[in-house]
């Protein structure tokens, strides 16, 4: 009988943020998702011993987890979280105010009912310099102690004594509940690496890697590759240095070697990104199988890529070199990154399997294996997640292992046991939108590329009168800013709490090469490469009354103004793919009805053939009342109301709702927000946590 093969590769990944010549850890985030997520995405399989998967481990990440667990990693995050609040000086306390609440609100923050209190403590008080006032000692050591405690991972929650009676303790912690933090925290770190040898040694788990520090190897072969895939598209000036995409990937290969005792065969190449040249190198180090999306494979066949062409294996060959390729399902993957999240564990994991048998059905009635690969982010998605996702992988590995059809393996497995179709090139590309544009092409990625091209260039004339110490240093500090991540924060696509870090972090390794080539690191190194700080989501608040028409469309010019406006923001933070549905929502009153408009994205016009508008309001922070409002192909019904509601759609989403029905006490602000849901799905949410508040008493025109 024909079975599905279903292949995961979570890629574990975080940049390098330990500055070289200071030995100073600049983030936190590889220490943090240690805590949080390397150790538990690997553990839970304990539970479930038939489900085999492959773990993509990036060379960078792992060398800063192996200084971490050893206790010599120096972060001044860390020493900010243990250090008694009672020695913290007023810089230290501004620099907690503003990095300890970096976490998503509603699964993180709001868990632990003291943290919440913090939070909207700071968020009060953001004008008062050191929250003067509100944080006193007991307020800057609970603050401390959750702020970490909210990235430990559910087993040591769950099952760790010590950790489970500090999350029952809630607040009020004292100096030694903060050192037992402490102590915790290089315990959980030092039980990652250990755990996933354990595993691979035993064969439920792959260990597959990506070049050391995580480049873009076909830009680092030939930046106007970049060209081929996106034409027309401006490029700095060339950078071409094969022999360091073959460096980077050599030495990945020796560092899983020397850490889990067998080289790896697998090899997840930096964000999907191949060419024809990364595929010859990747095939001369010994790499037996590489992996990108199914949108590079739909440009190479010149046709779609459906569920036939992207289930089942491939094998490039060129000049007898050969490498077999496996193409992600980009819908699928993409489900797990970003839209699971906002549904119940049982009901995520229930669409997700019932969608692979659909997908698998014509494959399996033809006589032929299926093969399923899915490839994401292994550790972002998951603080959206109730408990980190693990209601979710419980639910799915418990329905994968239940299904006698079904079966969960390695990748280096599946190819063993299918046959593979040839591919005689490749096109140039990576797993978004198959090309490097994320990368390469706006003002700011190419200002980057050009201070790494000036620094590579300037390494080349030094290098031969260098120590052997200094030339080491150099070298390795170039590979450092080689790597993907910090142009991933640069251009238009990606937002960050910490993207000025980056662009400092990204300089700072920049500088570093010509401090070691003894050179004056260039003047221009000390402004920001940034050249508009990212623009976050905004609120304004109404200024008067309205009372627009219910058409669905914009009447006038004058219907609308004095409504609040709420707009979002389009940018992505770590995790690519998330899609936008609305661009702004429009909110009023006239002291009878509460009137709503929602501005659509024209390019989200798929996901308006069939949608389903939920809004929830609050009336006096006791109870909720919900309206679902459901669009097809245009037409609008009222699917769920206690009260009437008056509604249109044409260009926009326009809504009267009797504030009488909703508000019974108008001297409070009416909380309210907004899902919108397509094919049982959430795709949208307004705002993404929490609520939207409108004063309803202020704007009587009766």
């Amino acid at each position: 009988m024909p079975r599905i093969y279903l292949c995961f590769l979570w890629h574990m990944h975080q940049p390098f943020y330990k500055d070289l010549l200071s030995g100073e850890y600049k983030l936190p985030w590889t220490r943090l998702h240690a805590l949080k997520d390397y150790y538990g995405m690997v553990k839970i399989l304990d539970e479930f011993p038939q489900i085999r998967q492959t773990f993509n481990l990036v060379p960078s990440m792992m060398v800063q987890i192996e200084e971490y667990a050893s206790g010599k990693a120096r972060d001044p995050f860390f020493d900010a979280a243990i250090k008694p609040a009672e020695s913290l000086t007023a810089q230290e306390k501004e620099f907690i105010l503003h990095h300890f609440f970096h976490a998503h609100p509603g699964r993180m923050i709001y868990r632990y009912p003291r943290y919440g209190e913090l939070f909207e403590a700071r968020e009060a008080n953001k004008t008062t310099p050191g929250a003067r006032g509100v944080f006193g000692v007991q307020e800057f050591r609970d603050l401390q102690v959750l702020s970490q405690l909210a990235w430990f991972d559910e087993e040591f929650q769950e099952h760790d004594p010590e950790v489970r009676a500090l999350v029952e303790k809630g607040r009020d912690y004292t100096l030694g509940d903060q050192a037992l933090m402490g102590r915790k925290q290089r315990e959980i770190i030092g039980h990652v690496i250990p755990t996933y040898k354990r595993l691979a040694a035993s064969g439920q788990i792959e260990i597959s890697t990506t070049p050391f520090y995580h480049p873009i190897l076909p830009l680092l072969c030939d930046s106007n590759i970049a060209a081929i895939s996106h034409p027309h598209v401006p490029l700095p000036r060339r950078f071409s240095y094969p022999e360091d995409a073959y460096a980077q990937l050599q030495m990945a290969k020796e560092y899983i070697t020397r850490v889990f005792g067998v080289a790896p065969v697998g090899l997840w190449p930096s964000e999907g990104s191949v060419s024809d040249e990364v595929f010859r190198i990747a095939s001369e180090i010994g790499f037996e199988w590489t992996a990108t999306d199914n949108g590079v494979l739909a440009r190479t066949l010149g046709r779609g890529a459906g569920v036939e062409e992207t289930y089942r294996p491939w094998c490039w060959s060129q000049r007898g070199k050969k490498i077999q390729v496996l193409f992600r399902d980009h819908l699928l993957s993409d489900l797990i990154g970003f839209v699971y999240s906002g549904m119940g564990a049982h009901e995520s994991a229930g669409d997700f399997l019932h969608r692979i048998r659909e997908n698998c059905r014509g494959i399996l009635a033809s006589d032929r294996d299926a093969l399923v690969p899915i490839i994401l982010d292994g550790e972002n998605a998951w603080e959206y997640y109730d408990h980190n996702a693990r209601p979710f992988f419980r639910e799915l590995y418990a329905g994968i292992t239940a299904d006698p059809q079904i079966e969960a393996i390695t990748i280096r497995d599946a190819f063993k046991r299918l046959t593979a179709e040839p591919l005689d090139h490749i096109f140039p590309g990576s797993w978004i939108g198959a090309n490097f544009d994320v990368w390469i092409g706006a003002q700011e990625d190419n200002r980057a590329w050009e201070f790494l091209l000036a620094a590579r260039e300037a390494f080349d004339k030094a290098k031969h009168g260098l120590s052997e110490e200094a030339l080491k240093l150099a070298w390795e500090e170039l590979l450092i800013a080689e790597g993907s991540d910090w142009c991933w924060w640069y251009g238009p696509e990606h937002d960050s709490a910490n993207r000025i870090e980056f662009d400092e972090l990204f300089r700072s390794h920049i500088a570093n090469v010509y401090r070691a080539l003894g050179m004056m690191p260039a003047e221009d190194l000390s402004r920001p490469i940034l050249s508009v700080i990212a623009v976050t989501e905004s609120k304004v608040d109404p200024s008067g009354a309205v009372r627009p028409v219910i058409d669905g469309v914009v009447s006038s010019y004058f219907e609308w103004m004095g409504a609040g406006v709420y707009r979002v923001d389009q940018r992505s933070g770590s995790m690519h793919g998330k899609r936008f549905l609305v661009r702004e929502l429009y909110f009023g009153t006239d002291a009878e009805n509460l009137y709503l408009r929602i501005d659509f994205r024209e390019d989200a016009s798929d996901l308006m053939e069939s949608l389903d508008c939920r809004f929830v309001f609050r009336p006096n922070g006791v109870g909720e009342e919900t309206v679902v409002l459901h669009i097809e192909h245009g037409h609008i019904t009222v699917r769920e109301a206690a009260f009437p509601v008056k509604c249109a759609y044409r260009t926009i989403l326009e809504i009267a709702l009797p504030l009488a029905k909703i508000q019974k006490a108008p001297e409070r602000p009416l909380r309210f927000n907004a899902s919108f849901w397509h094919g049982g799905l959430p795709v949208d949410a307004l705002p993404q946590q929490g609520w939207l508040e409108v004063r309803t008493d202020e704007w009587d025109v009766r």
